[in-house]
């Protein structure tokens, strides 16, 4: 005699990463790598990478910013620093100006002036964006929970 073939329901499998998926460190690791990439992507827009982004909203209006001062700031060591200055010199966006003898200040020039508002309404954006992806009663304890982490 057959058996009826009865259905039965699909079995969910655990999730690959499902014994990290608690921990925070792991959580918070993925949610980095999933923004960062994410704001990489809407960066393509003005050309731009995410470092030279940061470089032009930290500096905007300062006329006294050392490269040593950006490196220590954005956690860029000197080797990487020179080429990332070097990009956005050559593309017009940075120059050098003297503070005294021995220290030069990196400003925006008007080309730098222009992508910075660019820079800015992209960033805008995403930081919206980003926001909107967090339950409400959690916005207001967002950054302050971030900035207890970095110390």
């Amino acid at each position: 005699m057959p058996v009826p073939l009865v259905s039965e329901p699909p079995t969910t499998a655990p999730a690959p990463d499902a014994a990290l998926a608690g921990l925070p460190g792991y959580a918070l690791r993925r949610a980095a790598n999933t923004m960062m990439a994410e704001l990489a992507q809407r960066l393509t827009v003005v050309d731009l990478r995410i470092a030279e982004a940061t470089v032009l909203l930290l500096v905007a209006d300062r006329t006294d910013m050392t490269s040593s001062e950006i490196g220590r700031i954005l956690d860029i060591q000197r080797a990487n620093m020179v080429p990332l200055l070097n990009r956005l010199e050559n593309a017009g966006l940075i120059l050098r100006q003297p503070i005294d003898r021995k220290s030069q200040a990196i400003v925006l020039t008007e080309a730098g002036q222009a992508m910075l508002a660019e820079v800015r309404r992209v960033t805008d954006r995403f930081e919206a964006d980003l926001l909107a992806r967090v339950p409400a009663e959690h916005r207001a304890h967002l950054v302050p929970a971030l900035q207890a982490l970095a110390g």
